[in-house]
């Protein structure tokens, strides 16, 4: 009869532990409903419209110097390779000559390895006079320089992807 009590006894200690744990819980929570005051957010509809703005984003300058299309030419390379995909030679000439730039002029490295696999880097260039925009992208990123133009190769010394489309 003594072990009887005693078991009930902790059943009730137990059951009202519980019970108060619960309860805690509860009322703990209960804070954490309530939301801090939030900062008014601004209204999109408010904000100026980007064709409002002027851009400072630079242009192709036919008559311009390598030099100075090297921040047009870093401009389309870069927002190309901001689209998050790993573009192959077709894909960069194809927007170099949509941007402006002369495919007669331009070289490519192959996309693919000797055997088939994905190059780790591309370089492309535009002969432009004398000099040469170079660029190269990776997972390192991208890059765009202006060289001295190599003689009869063009601009890239090695081999080149014929650019046949």
């Amino acid at each position: 009869m003594f072990a009887a009590r005693l078991f009930s006894v902790r059943l009730m200690i137990r059951g009202t532990s519980a019970v108060a744990g619960v309860i805690l819980g509860a009322t703990l929570l209960a804070g954490c409903g309530e939301e801090a005051p939030r900062e008014p957010r601004p209204d999109p509809s408010d904000a100026p419209s980007a064709s409002a703005e002027p851009t400072d984003d630079p242009s192709l300058i036919v008559d311009g110097t390598a030099s100075e299309n090297l921040p047009y030419f870093d401009l389309v390379n870069s927002r190309l390779l901001a689209e998050g995909v790993h573009p192959g030679g077709r894909e960069i000439i194809d927007n170099l000559v949509a941007s402006g730039f002369d495919r007669a002029a331009m070289q490519v490295t192959p996309d693919k390895t000797s055997i088939g696999r994905d190059v780790d880097s591309l370089q492309f260039a535009v002969k432009w006079g004398e000099d040469c925009l170079i660029g190269q992208t990776s997972d390192a990123g991208y890059v765009g320089i202006v060289g001295p133009a190599t003689g009869a190769t063009g601009c890239l010394i090695g081999t080149t992807r014929t650019i046949d489309w």
